[in-house]
């Protein structure tokens, strides 16, 4: 008799054990999809602030259109976009600002890293003076620098007029102007390199320069070796990062020079304005999308070479 009531009651379980299982159940299920739903906000975000202005903006490019109506007309205003006669120094312009800077601020970052995660006097405060220029609106320094630069009134012509030595047209001289912001550009972005710099050298463990030099290895060969191998992933993000920026450039350049003088300091996104200011909404908008493909294009191909360099380490 027993036997018998023991299968009956494990063939067929009390109700509430079952509910309690499936609640089980239920709650498992619910915990193994809580993490997702941290997903929606973000989601929600790249929808509203990324993907719908995207897309329009590859809809508005095929059209003529104003504030208050909009016409269809294909792919000319690519065609027009791409007869436009500033465009060809515009992007010319465009990949030396653009890789010049990037360049410049791989190395003075790097070189200002090490200088600052060494044991120099006031290194906290050197490290803020550094940084301190990434923190100023980009177009008050460009007004600033171009008081300074000024011809015939800025601080720094005075300077070295007193001394004897020549006093160039910073911004209005057509083979100084593109460099010269170039210059005020790096300036004003090496303190974030330097910062990431910074954090990448000091996330090497301290073993293998304790190492290298009970070794006998000079300051030469713990770089060469150590530091430069082990930082590239914070160079990897120092180069996309300044090279995104230098080919997207806009508000230092437009603050200083404006393009010019003539077109000699023009990038595309400059020339994209231009037509804006013009009235050209739909001619600009398509310069978007071209300035878009162009970022895009040259930059897949440099992170991917980059981030399969840093899977070899």
């Amino acid at each position: 008799m027993r036997s018998v009531t023991a299968t009956l009651t494990t063939a067929n379980p009390p109700a509430g054990s079952t509910k309690t299982t499936v609640g089980r159940r239920a709650n498992r299920n619910l915990r193994s999809f809580y993490p997702a739903w941290f997903l929606i906000p973000a989601i929600a975000l790249y929808v509203v602030f990324f993907a719908v202005p995207t897309f329009a903006g590859f809809y508005f490019s095929l059209t003529r259109w104003t504030l208050f109506d909009q016409t269809f007309i294909g792919f000319d205003n690519f065609v027009r976009f791409f007869q436009d006669p500033q465009l060809s120094s515009g992007f010319l312009h465009t990949f030396e600002y653009g890789f010049v800077t990037s360049a410049a601020k791989v190395v003075l970052g790097l070189a200002l890293a090490l200088l600052l995660t060494s044991p120099v006097l006031g290194r906290g405060y050197l490290r803020a003076v550094v940084f301190f220029p990434v923190l100023v609106s980009t177009i008050g320094v460009g007004i600033t620098f171009k008081a300074l630069l000024d011809p015939f009134h800025g601080i720094v012509n005075g300077l070295l007029g007193s001394v004897g030595l020549p006093t160039p047209g910073w911004f209005t001289d057509p083979n100084l102007a593109l460099w010269s912001i170039a210059a005020v550009d790096v300036w004003k972005g090496v303190g974030i390199a330097t910062l990431i710099f910074i954090a990448g050298i000091v996330a090497i463990p301290q073993e293998y320069f304790e190492a290298a030099r009970m070794d006998g290895a000079n300051s030469w060969s713990i770089f060469r070796n150590i530091t430069l191998p082990l930082s590239r992933p914070a160079m990897g993000t120092v180069i996309i990062l300044s090279l995104i920026g230098g080919l997207r450039s806009f508000d230092l350049i437009w603050a200083t020079t404006g393009g010019g003088p003539g077109f000699t300091s023009d990038v595309i996104a400059s020339v994209i304005y231009k037509q804006y200011q013009a009235g050209f909404y739909g001619l600009s908008t398509a310069g978007n999308v071209v300035l878009f493909v162009i970022v895009t294009a040259i930059m897949v191909p440099v992170s991917w070479l980059l981030n399969r360099k840093e899977a070899d380490l």
